[in-house]
């Protein structure tokens, strides 16, 4: 298997028109679970993430002479993911459906509890897309750092520095909504 795909992975780099597609299509078919799933931890939206998959592979596609398969398919692909996201990510202004999803912590009336849920992804669509992504990555889905810092080609200490960030911003702003974090 590891030379089998070591052989996609090579007529991919390459762009030899004999094998080229039928090299893509294979990629295609063995990670594009891996990158909706990937995709659908950052923008939260199904039909978004679908979106971006395609995306992400025509991406894939275009930029095939630059690949390096020294540093293996799947965090490249994540890498171009990450960045696609982030693309829609800036498109979005307010768009509150992003942690409608998270679970809430028990409390005693649901209608609060619902309110907090909805304030709480209000003021996550607020934050700016770089700090929303490393805190979706970091904080939300509790990725490793190094992690998010290679989807984000970014450092540790940056996904870090974002996180918090975005977390102080998060509070500053459900305090200015009446709740206490």
């Amino acid at each position: 298997m590891q030379n089998e795909s070591s052989t996609v992975l090579d007529e991919f780099q390459r762009g030899d028109p004999a094998t080229f597609d039928d090299a893509f299509e294979t990629l295609f078919h063995l990670h594009q679970r891996t990158i909706f799933r990937w995709l659908m931890r950052i923008v939260r939206n199904p039909a978004a993430a679908e979106d971006l998959t395609v995306e992400t592979f025509w991406r894939i596609y275009r930029a095939h002479a630059r690949f390096d398969p020294e540093r293996g398919f799947e965090a490249w692909a994540r890498t171009i993911a990450t960045h696609a996201a982030l693309d829609w990510l800036r498109t979005q202004r307010s768009e509150t459906e992003l942690l409608m999803d998270v679970a809430a912590p028990p409390a005693s009336d649901p209608a609060i509890s619902a309110e907090i849920r909805f304030k709480t992804a209000k003021a996550f669509s607020r934050l700016p897309p770089k700090l929303r992504i490393a805190a979706v990555l970091a904080v939300v889905e509790e990725l490793p750092h190094k992690e998010v810092a290679a989807a984000l080609g970014i450092s540790v200490a940056a996904v870090k520095v974002r996180a918090f960030r975005a977390l102080r911003l998060l509070r500053k702003d459900l305090q200015q909504q009446g709740i206490t974090p």
